[in-house]
């Protein structure tokens, strides 16, 4: 799935949308892809002669493939509350490769558990068939914010 069925989803737009293709949606699991482009703007600053892919970045693209999945597959609310999927929680962070331009990542969220409203992910972050990041999190559900507010 493209861009498109991706904005239907999440709420994210550019130059924050950090997803670029689902390769691959069921119940449980999301796998998502991501090409960084030379242009991207956290490149400006991180850092201008040996730029790499902030790690707060790549826990964003992991937030965002874990709320693709609980919007494709597990948000439910009555016709009047649009829900959209909230991170609430990152542990066990773990960078194991840089990501530099030009390198593509795929991104694997799990769902592990529900209770009480909370959603409990892991996510995977691959480049060139090696691990660059993992990281445990945590979603609930919230009203999407309206226009103007």
């Amino acid at each position: 799935m493209a861009t498109p069925e991706i904005t239907e989803l999440i709420p994210h737009r550019g130059p924050m949308l950090l997803i670029d293709e689902i390769v691959d949606l069921t119940a449980e699991q999301a796998t998502c892809r991501k090409a960084f482009r030379a242009d991207e703007f956290f490149f400006q600053g991180h850092y201008p002669d040996s730029p790499l892919v902030p790690g707060v970045i790549l826990c964003e693209c992991a937030a965002q493939a874990s709320a693709i999945l609980l919007a494709a597959h597990h948000v439910t609310a009555d016709a009047s509350t649009v829900m959209v999927p909230v991170l609430t929680r990152m542990n066990k962070v773990r960078f194991k490769k840089t990501v530099h331009p030009g390198d593509t990542i795929q991104i694997v969220a799990r769902l592990d558990e529900t209770m009480s409203g909370a959603f409990f992910l892991t996510a995977s972050i691959r480049t060139g068939g090696k691990l660059a990041a993992s990281l445990e999190l945590a979603c609930t559900l919230a009203p999407k914010p309206t226009d103007g507010v």
